[in-house]
């Protein structure tokens, strides 16, 4: 519904062109905007004029104008003072009616962009809905999820609409006080590279700069309406993610998340289960701080011997050493392809494990 304050705006602005005043009083009698304080209302007039079959009536000196929402009575305009109060009166009238109709439609479209978003609606009913609200069904989109401490801020979803103010197509929204989502639509040939643009753009909008306090995830680009709740799902599915495996990236896509994601949907008892058998009674958090550190930069430089042990400063017999020790102590020997993989997973498979469990608490 249009708030008060809107509409005292929209009346006060009136007056000041024309300096009639105005007020605008519920079917209860109740003003909810004035720029006069001293109007007398009468709710057995307002009730008897919305009850009757005129638009307009002239009731002790004022005159009064029916307001519409979906051919209902909603408001009773009152206008006082000049030569031209009916002209006057039928324009505020005509005014508040349309701001009904556009408030009305934002809220209809707002709210189907949610129930879209979370996979609601029949498809039957996303067509027509669509359709109904003058909603493109065949346009090439994308979702885009903002999660930072200042996404539940109103002035935070602003700031974002702002950034899409100029496309009509765009639509944003919130489903939760924790993050904020933009259906962003797009153009036949963007790519990769134009959709991590717009996430940068965003970040800036609301961090200025400041990247820690913000994370950008999106999902695939779709073409059709009814795909969108897919694309939400898997920008939702690269924020978890990424918040697991890719700690310092602040923009993270769907489709760079890699094995992390087949990782992040399999079952804790199943992950406990491939732990235990890759090492026993151990765990990769068992490992000293210089294990690991050799273990991160093997893996860096693509299982390379010599990159690796130059780039720690140690002679390439103490990384042969070490990659041996940790051989014995689990059986895996990182220098062949097929251990070095089951290692990786594994190492990614306990840091899901631990994310897992900070959520529990």
């Amino acid at each position: 519904m249009i708030s008060n304050l809107v509409m005292q705006d929209t009346i006060n602005g009136i007056k000041n062109i024309t300096h009639c005043d105005l007020t605008i009083v519920d079917l209860d009698g109740k003003a909810v905007a004035s720029t006069a304080d001293d109007v007398i209302i009468n709710k057995t007039d307002i009730v008897s004029f919305a009850e009757s079959q005129a638009d307009s009536q002239e009731i002790k000196e004022n005159v009064y104008f029916k307001v519409y929402d979906d051919y209902q009575v909603e408001y009773v305009v009152i206008a006082r003072g000049g030569d031209e109060t009916s002209m006057i009166g039928k324009m505020a009238a005509f005014q508040i009616q349309n701001l009904l109709v556009a408030y009305k439609e934002h809220f209809d479209k707002d709210n189907f962009i949610k129930n879209l978003l979370l996979d609601n609606l029949l498809l039957v009913d996303v067509y027509n809905r669509a359709k109904k609200l003058h909603i493109a069904t065949d346009v090439k989109r994308v979702v885009f999820i903002l999660e930072s401490e200042q996404s539940k801020d109103y002035s935070t979803l602003e700031a974002v609409k702002g950034l899409f103010a100029k496309s009509k197509n765009d639509f944003i929204t919130a489903v939760d006080e924790k993050s904020i989502i933009v259906i962003k639509e797009l153009k036949e040939n963007d790519g990769q590279k134009e959709l991590h643009a717009i996430a940068e753009a965003i970040i800036k909008t609301i961090a200025q700069g400041e990247h820690d306090s913000a994370h950008v995830a999106y999902g695939n680009a779709i073409t059709e309406i009814k795909e969108v709740s897919r694309s939400y799902k898997e920008a939702r599915m690269a924020l978890d993610v990424g918040k697991i495996f890719f700690g310092d990236a602040n923009i993270i896509a769907y489709s760079q998340l890699g094995i992390g994601r087949l990782i992040y949907q399999l079952p804790i008892p199943l992950c406990k289960m491939f732990i235990k058998e890759i090492f026993t009674d151990k765990s990769p958090d068992d490992f000293d701080e210089e294990t690991l550190t050799t273990i991160n930069k093997f893996f860096e430089n693509s299982l390379n011997v010599s990159e690796t042990s130059r780039q720690l400063y140690i002679h390439r017999n103490t990384l042969v050493y070490r990659l041996d020790k940790l051989q014995k102590s689990t059986g895996l020997d990182l220098r062949v392809f097929d251990d070095a993989i089951t290692f990786k997973i594994a190492l990614m498979v306990v840091r899901y494990m631990k994310y897992m469990e900070t959520l529990e608490y």
